[in-house]
C-alpha cells in the first residue's frame, strides 16, 4: 500500500512541486515544535548558581585543601629529615641546659662544649616526634634556620640577644643573672 501523497499524485489532483513544498512546510513545523518544546524544557536562568556549580566550586576547594595538607606533610618529613642527618650526639652530656618549649621548662644534657655553643647561638635545639614520644635534638644553627623555613614548630627558638630582655616594670631589672648559672 502507498502512501496518501503517491495516491494522490497518480491520481493527478497534486504535482511535484506543490508535494514538495506541503513537506518542506511540515518539517518545519516539526522543528519549530521541537524548539518549543525544547525551551520549555530549559529553566530559566535566575541569577542562582546551578548545583553542579557549587559542587564543582566545593571540588575544587576540597583539592587545594589536599594539595596543601600533602605539602605541608612533605615540609615536615624534610625538617625530620634535617633533624636526623643533622643532630649532634649528646650522650657524654653531663651537663644539664634548661629552656622554655610552649610555656615549659625543659632540660636536655649536653657537654660542656655543646653548653658554649648553644649560648653564643652556634647550636639550636630542634624538636621533633619520634616513637618513643617527644625528642629534643641539637643540630647546627644554619640547620635549624633550614628546618624552621620548612616547619617552625619543630624549632626552639633560643635567641641569646631575646633571652636577656627585660620588662619595664620588672622589680628584679637590677640584678643580673650569671652567664654561668645552672638552672
Amino acid at each position: 500500500m502507498s502512501s496518501l501523497q503517491e495516491q494522490l499524485l497518480k491520481a493527478g489532483l497534486v504535482d511535484e512541486k506543490k508535494l514538495a513544498r506541503a513537506n518542506q512546510q511540515k518539517n518545519q513545523q516539526a522543528k519549530q515544535a521541537r524548539k518549543q518544546r525544547g525551551k520549555k524544557a530549559k529553566p530559566a536562568n535566575t541569577g542562582r548558581p546551578r548545583p553542579q556549580d557549587n559542587k564543582a566550586e566545593r571540588d575544587r576547594e576540597l583539592n587545594r585543601q589536599r594539595q596543601q595538607q600533602l605539602r605541608q606533610k612533605e615540609l615536615t618529613a624534610q625538617a625530620k629529615q634535617l633533624i636526623v642527618d643533622n643532630l649532634l650526639d649528646r650522650s657524654a652530656g653531663e651537663y644539664s641546659y634548661g629552656f622554655v618549649y610552649k610555656r615549659k621548662v625543659k632540660k636536655i644534657y649536653v657537654t660542656e662544649a655543646q653548653k658554649n655553643q648553644l649560648a653564643r647561638g652556634q647550636l639550636a635545639i630542634a624538636t621533633h616526634v619520634a616513637s618513643d614520644g617527644r625528642r629534643f635534638d641539637l643540630v647546627p644553627a644554619a640547620v635549624a634556620d633550614k628546618i624552621a623555613e620548612r616547619d617552625a614548630s619543630m624549632r626552639v627558638a633560643i635567641d641569646p640577644t631575646q633571652e636577656s630582655r627585660r620588662d619595664d616594670d620588672d622589680p628584679y631589672a637590677g640584678y643580673e643573672v650569671p652567664d654561668d648559672l645552672i638552672w
